[in-house]
């Protein structure tokens, strides 16, 4: 049974990933009114008579919601019933369902009744913290059959403060990309770094200002992970949960920063622009683990405490 449970968890991460790229292809191909102003339906037709690439984006994104959706909501209860001591559980199945829901909400009322540019924006970040939760529920149950020592992880105050503070930062990174799509921004600026050729002033038009804002906070992000990975190497080498986890993350938001500059260059390519938008839904999934390991381990107040805690583990830490 746990062997079937832990194939159905990888199926609904998949699958919640697909929601999310699915989102992110009805924004960049402008297809939410593909189906007009009908939610389920598409133009008030069960099965459609007038047959668009739009059309068919928008209808195809619905279907997968629903059906990951249908996933989502049996994996929750599985895995309550399965493992549902473990105390993290209960709450990640209610999160996960529960944003998943909200996510189709709001979809259904910016189709039904409009929204601002604003509010879109808050779908993508919804789903992804619907994904966290499928995610961290799948890890929950390798790690239990595993049998991880993560609660004999130590985490010194400056490392808790990184994995927060960045995992916090990063979804606002997350909230200021979706509203760059949703504003139709995305191409505001022709050059990167800087908006156009040889210019080095400030930005000149509101699009402007929301992509270089989204840069700059994209900057940050990339520098800060940096940061934290360095710490990382020179504090957490035998911590190889820790360690990983943030080489990941280095890993990630590189390949995040690189396709933001390549869509600039090629002209905001599909492939490239969905890319961008998995990179940062799998760095903030690695980020909230982190959060999840954080609320689960001893909080010291120095590192020479890791180093006393290594030295008196007789079970190391596998990842």
């Amino acid at each position: 049974m746990q062997r079937f449970l832990k194939w159905f968890a990888v199926l609904t991460t998949i699958g919640m990933l697909f929601v999310l790229l699915g989102g992110a292809l009805v924004t960049k191909t402008e297809s939410g009114a593909g189906c007009g102003d009908s939610w389920p339906l598409c133009h008030g037709e069960l099965v459609p008579s007038n047959i668009t690439p739009e059309l068919i984006i928008e209808l195809s994104h619905r279907v997968v919601s629903g059906v990951v959706g249908i996933l989502v909501l049996t994996l929750s209860v599985w895995t309550y019933k399965a493992i549902g001591h473990i105390r993290e559980v209960k709450f990640l199945s209610i999160l996960s369902f529960s944003f998943l829901l909200l996510q189709g909400l709001i979809g259904a009322a910016a189709v039904v009744w409009g929204q601002s540019d604003a509010v879109l924006a808050l779908h993508f970040g919804i789903s992804l913290i619907s994904f966290a939760s499928v995610l961290l529920l799948t890890l929950l149950i390798f790690e239990f059959d595993r049998k991880l020592k993560v609660d004999s992880i130590v985490l010194d105050k400056k490392m808790r403060f990184h994995i927060i503070g960045i995992s916090i930062y990063c979804y606002i990174v997350v909230y200021s990309g979706a509203l760059v799509r949703h504003k139709g921004a995305s191409l505001a600026c022709t050059s990167w770094p800087n908006c156009h050729p040889n210019q080095y002033g400030l930005p000149l038009t509101s699009f402007e200002w929301i992509q270089m804002g989204h840069r700059l906070a994209a900057g940050l992000i990339f520098i800060w992970i940096l940061v934290a990975l360095r710490y990382a190497f020179k504090k957490y080498k035998n911590q190889p949960i820790i360690l990983w986890s943030w080489i990941i993350c280095g890993i990630l938001v590189t390949l995040q920063v690189i396709s933001g500059a390549t869509i600039v260059f090629t002209n905001l390519n599909l492939y490239i622009a969905l890319a961008h938008a998995l990179f940062i839904s799998c760095l903030f999934g690695v980020l909230s683990y982190l959060i999840l390991i954080v609320s689960r381990t001893k909080n010291i107040s120095s590192t020479s405490e890791i180093n006393r805690k290594d030295t008196n583990n007789d079970s190391p830490i596998v990842p």
